[in-house]
């Protein structure tokens, strides 16, 4: 399976919102979940230090004091290891929002022998990786050395192991997890694949970016598919808000779906030619659907209570099944605001409401839910 890299540009939508529908509250008034306390990110350890237990996190560069908040409030005890790089006593209830991926530790090793034997002996496909940020790159010949040595080892012991993640999956095996986090050790341990937060070794899930996509937005959306782990097909009906130039309205077309693209900014000439593509020049706030539709997509550059307060009102006047939108984050506050966001969609009647900050995701967050019955 092919990964890709990148993000698109969202569409800013000018001007204000039109007036507030009746029927829909407003962002004032939208449910707002009881907080805890909040829990400011300690410094930095002035060396490394992973614990023999418990669990190891990553996050997106720059995103360690949200992570480590949001490990806080599920009562998990995170303590800090390196940038990017979080421990915790026990794994919170549901994952987190802010973590690319995350394993529980089996023990520390200081050399290829002590990490192999801290792996199952068979059945496992091994990731060794470094944490994405300056310093954690730094430390990428080292891993890709330790990858070699252990393949290498894991090899000449007639080892039945998975080539690829996926064929983990497929077999209920095991990924083997080495994160290098200095030159002196790494963290070792394993997780079913099956249970994995993130199939793509330390959480990078690189996807590529088709040559004729008008913008970078085909990447964020087929890491968002990815990660929900369904997609539109033939025939299903697609409206996409704030979609122009129209990377999310080209990716879902061309899966086969009817996609009706509202902005009121033009798309770019080849999408707009789609058979399959109708476009509306309204904002997202003016649209309505002509019937209901199975998916709704949204990728705006907008305040993110008031984007989650029109999904909301798709979802109580049930006009999709399906939501899957991208929220952009603000410069203070970040876990609260996605704390009530949430809480803004499961007031509405979605379910199975999940956020996470995908590898493609800048400062947002992608949210998927499923309208309840």
């Amino acid at each position: 399976m092919s990964r890709q890299r990148s993000s698109r540009r969202p569409r800013v939508l000018r001007g204000k919102p039109p007036p507030r529908d009746p029927s829909t509250p407003s962002t004032t008034a939208a449910p707002s979940p009881r907080l805890p306390p909040r829990a400011p990110l300690p410094r930095l350890p002035d060396t490394p230090t992973v614990p023999p237990t418990g669990w190891l996190w990553t996050c997106r560069a720059g995103f360690d004091a949200q992570l480590f908040e949001e490990l806080a409030w599920a009562k998990a005890q995170p303590s800090r290891v390196a940038e990017a790089l979080i421990t915790s006593a026990r794994a919170p209830a549901a994952p987190p929002t802010f973590a690319r991926t995350g394993f529980p530790i089996s023990g520390v090793a200081a050399t290829v022998d002590a990490a192999a034997a801290l792996l199952p002996p068979t059945g496992c496909h091994v990731q060794v990786w470094v944490a994405d940020t300056d310093a954690g790159n730094r430390l990428g010949a080292l891993a890709q050395h330790w990858d070699d040595q252990l393949r290498e080892r894991r090899a000449s012991q007639s080892a039945d192991d998975p080539r690829t993640p996926w064929q983990a999956v497929e077999r209920g095996a095991w990924l083997g997890q080495i994160c290098v986090v200095s030159a002196e050790g790494a963290a070792v341990g394993q997780v079913r694949a099956r249970d994995a937060l993130s199939l793509a070794s330390g959480g990078r899930s690189r996807m590529r970016r088709p040559g004729e996509a008008p913008s970078r937005a085909a990447m964020k959306l087929d890491e968002a598919l990815d990660w929900l782990g369904v997609a539109p097909g033939p025939g299903e009906s697609c409206v996409d808000l704030g979609s122009a130039p129209g990377g999310w309205t080209r990716q879902l077309a061309q899966r086969g779906a009817k996609v009706w693209s509202v902005d009121p900014a033009r798309l770019a000439p080849d999408v707009l030619a789609l058979p399959k593509v109708k476009h509306v020049q309204l904002s997202a706030f003016d649209f309505a659907p002509p019937s209901p539709v199975d998916w709704l997509f949204c990728d705006m550059a907008w305040r993110p209570l008031e984007v989650a307060q029109l999904l909301a009102k798709w979802g109580r006047k049930r006009w999709a099944r399906t939501v899957v939108a991208n929220l952009k984050l603000p410069m203070k506050d970040k876990l609260p605001v996605v704390w009530r966001c949430r809480s803004v969609l499961e007031a509405a009647g979605f379910k199975r409401v999940r956020t996470r900050q995908l590898y493609h995701d800048r400062d947002e967050v992608t949210v998927t839910a499923v309208l309840g019955a």
